[in-house]
């Protein structure tokens, strides 16, 4: 199962939200090489300047110590992702939350 992270369409944000439990805040910014992210747990980074790329998970590693993963998802086809295309639900990029199997 997935959860959609709701974003918005601008090169650089920060968004709190509460995914399985955790409190987590993910940045997200543009920079010349591409859409960066950074997560954090309870003010604890997790995984910082990782290169969002579709469909490739983010945290990757259970002993990071984040429950479940991210990725963003290309909607429209296989690209990377940039800002411009954020969004949530019916955006061309989405960043969704990956629930781990119960």
């Amino acid at each position: 199962m997935a959860l959609i992270i709701p974003l918005r369409a601008v090169p650089n944000q920060a968004v709190t939200v509460q995914l399985n439990g955790q409190n987590s805040q993910i940045n997200i910014y543009q920079k010349p090489q591409g859409l960066f992210i950074d997560l954090l747990v309870d003010n604890s980074p997790i995984v910082m300047g990782v290169i969002a790329q579709n469909l490739n998970p983010i945290v990757r590693d259970a002993y990071l110590g984040f429950i479940g993963d991210l990725a963003f998802i290309d909607n429209e086809g296989d690209d990377n992702p940039v800002y411009t295309g954020l969004g949530a639900l019916g955006a061309r990029f989405s960043l969704s939350y990956l629930v781990p199997p119960a």
